[in-house]
C-alpha cells in the first residue's frame, strides 16, 4: 500500500480535543502488565480447550497447539516492536494504520473489536455455568447473573485502571496457582495409555490412535489450539497507562507469553493423562472432570472448581478493559463516533467501557450461546493476527530506519510465521462453524460500510495514531522532493 494511501482528510476538533480523552499516564508497570497478559487468556485452560480433542484427538490438539502456540510466539515477537514504536492505546490498529493506510487500520481496530466484545459475552455465560454448578448461594445462571456480572466488573473499572489492574493481577495469581495445585494432584494417576483413548475414525485420511480424526483433524483443532493463548496480544493497548512503555511492554508481552505456554503443556497434558482424553473431550469443566475419575466430587476438585471460576473472572474482567482502550482510541481518531473516547475524572473511558458492556450483556441474555460468540471472537482474531503480522513486514520493508527500540528476533521471517499460521487459522474457523464466520463477515459487512460512507472523511489528525502516520507520510514526501 502507498504511502499516499495513508492521505485522509481528517477533521479539526477543539483545542481541548484531546485533554478530555486523556488516560491516567503511568498506571502500570510490566509485573501489572504480564498480570494482564495471562489474565486475558487463563480462563481457556480451565476449559474450552478439551473440544479440540473431538475435532483432532490427543495428537490433534497436540500439533494444533503447537502450531497455534508458535503462531502467538512469532505474533507477540513481532507487537512488542511494534509496541515500542508506537506505545498508544490504538494497539493493532495504530500499528496496522501506519503500515497500511487508514483502511487497514480500521479493518485490524473491527477485527480486535469483534473479538473483545464477543469474548466477554461468552465468558459471562461460562461464569453464570459454573455460580450454579457450585451451587453459590443457589443462584442460577441467567440474564440477572449477566447483569450483576458485567454491573459489578464496569464498576471496577469505572473506579481507574489502577485498582483494575491490582485486582485482575489478584485474580488472576489465584487461578495459576490452582493450575500449579491441579497438575501436581493429576501426576499419580496420568498414564501415557489414557493420552490417545479417543476411537480411531478408519475412514479419515491419516488416523491413527494418536491421531483419531485423521490429518484433517488437526487443521479443525486449530481454533481450540488458540485457546490456551487467544487475548495475550492485548497487552500493548495498555500503552498510554504504562510506565515507559517503550521498555515496559515488550517485556510484559514476552514474559506473558512465556508463562502461558508452560501453563498450557502442563494443563493439557496433565488433564488428559489423568482422566483419559475421551473422558474429557466434552466436559465443561475438563480439570475437574480429570480429578473426579468416579464421578464424585472431592475436595480437590472443588478448589479447582472454585479456581476455574477465579480464572473466568479474571478473563472476563481483563477483556473488559482490552475492549474499551481499543474502542477508545478507535473513537478518539474518528474512526467511531467520537463521544466514545470521553474519559471521566479518573481518567476511564466511561463511555467505551458502559457501551460494549451493554451490548456484551445483551447478546449473553439474548443468545445464551458462549461456544458460539467465543468461535466468532476467533474469526475476528485471526483477521488481526494476520494485519498486524502484515504490518510488521510492511514496516520493516518500507522504513527500515525507523527508530525500534526492541526489535524482533528472526525480523520479517518471524512474523511471516505468524502471517501464514493465521491465514491457515482464519480458515480452520470454517471447518468448525460456518455460521459463527459468516455473522462475524456480516458484522464487519456493516462495519466496513459505516467507515467507507461516513468517518473516513472525519478522522482527527491530532490523535496519536494518526499524527504518527501523517509523519510517515510527510517523510516520504521529502525523500521525494
Amino acid at each position: 500500500m502507498s504511502q499516499e494511501s495513508t492521505r485522509t482528510p481528517a477533521a479539526a476538533p477543539a483545542d481541548d480535543y484531546l485533554e478530555r480523552r486523556a488516560l491516567r499516564r503511568g498506571s502500570a508497570g510490566w509485573v501489572l502488565l504480564t498480570g494482564l497478559g495471562v489474565a486475558y487468556v487463563v480462563s481457556g485452560d480451565y476449559s474450552g480447550w478439551n473440544f479440540g480433542l473431538a475435532e483432532g484427538g490427543f495428537g490433534g490438539l497436540a500439533i494444533a497447539m503447537v502450531l497455534m502456540g508458535a503462531m502467538y510466539a512469532c505474533m507477540v515477537f513481532a507487537l512488542a516492536e511494534l509496541s515500542s514504536i508506537l506505545p498508544t492505546a490504538g494497539g493493532g490498529y495504530g500499528f496496522a494504520r501506519r503500515a497500511l493506510g487508514p483502511w487497514g487500520g480500521f479493518l485490524t481496530g473491527t477485527a480486535i473489536l469483534i473479538e473483545y466484545v464477543l469474548a466477554p459475552a461468552a465468558i459471562v455465560i461460562f461464569i453464570g455455568d459454573y455460580v450454579e454448578s457450585l451451587g453459590l448461594f443457589g443462584l442460577e445462571s441467567g440474564w440477572p447473573m449477566y447483569l450483576v456480572c458485567f454491573a459489578i466488573f464496569l464498576g471496577i473499572h469505572l473506579w481507574g485502571v489502577g485498582e483494575a489492574l491490582r485486582f485482575s493481577f489478584v485474580v488472576t495469581g489465584i487461578a495459576v496457582v490452582a493450575l500449579i495445585v491441579f497438575a501436581l494432584a493429576a501426576l499419580p494417576d496420568f498414564s501415557v495409555a489414557a493420552l490417545d483413548d479417543i476411537p480411531v475414525d478408519s475412514s479419515a485420511a491419516g488416523s491413527n490412535s494418536w491421531l483419531p480424526f485423521g490429518l484433517l483433524g488437526i487443521w479443525a483443532a486449530f481454533p481450540f489450539g488458540m485457546w490456551f493463548f487467544l487475548g495475550v496480544e492485548g497487552v500493548p493497548l495498555a500503552a498510554e497507562e504504562t510506565r515507559e512503555p517503550a521498555r515496559t511492554l515488550p517485556k510484559a508481552i514476552r514474559w506473558s507469553m512465556g508463562i502461558l505456554i508452560v501453563l498450557a503443556v502442563v494443563t493439557f497434558v496433565a488433564a488428559a493423562g489423568a482422566r483419559g482424553s475421551a473422558a474429557i473431550q466434552e466436559a465443561g469443566n475438563p480439570l475437574v472432570e480429570a480429578l473426579q475419575p468416579d464421578g464424585e466430587a472431592t475436595t480437590l476438585s472443588r478448589i479447582v472448581n472454585y479456581a476455574g471460576l477465579a480464572g473466568l473472572v479474571a478473563s472476563f474482567f481483563s477483556l473488559i478493559y482490552a475492549g474499551s482502550r481499543q474502542l477508545f482510541a478507535l473513537s478518539r481518531a474518528g474512526y467511531l463516533p467520537r463521544f466514545l473516547s470521553l474519559t471521566s475524572r479518573r481518567k476511564a473511558p466511561y463511555l467505551g467501557l458502559l457501551v460494549p458492556g451493554t451490548i456484551g450483556f445483551l447478546l449473553a441474555a439474548v443468545s445464551g450461546n458462549g461456544a458460539r460468540m467465543l468461535n466468532i471472537a476467533v474469526f475476528g482474531a485471526t483477521i488481526s493476527y494476520a494485519l498486524m503480522a502484515l504490518s510488521h513486514i510492511v514496516l520493516r520493508r518500507r522504513e527500515p530506519e525507523l527508530p525500534r527500540p526492541y526489535r524482533t528476533p528472526g525480523g520479517v521471517l518471524t512474523s511471516s510465521v505468524a502471517l501464514v499460521l493465521a491465514c491457515a487459522a482464519l480458515v480452520a474457523t470454517f471447518l468448525v462453524d460456518v455460521t459463527a464466520a459468516f455473522i462475524a463477515l456480516a458484522v464487519y459487512v456493516v462495519a466496513v460500510a459505516y467507515f467507507g460512507l461516513y468517518s473516513r472523511k472525519r478522522l482527527v489528525a491530532q490523535a496519536p495514531e494518526e499524527e504518527f502516520a501523517a509523519l510517515a507520510a510527510a517523510e516520504a514526501e521529502l525523500t521525494r522532493d
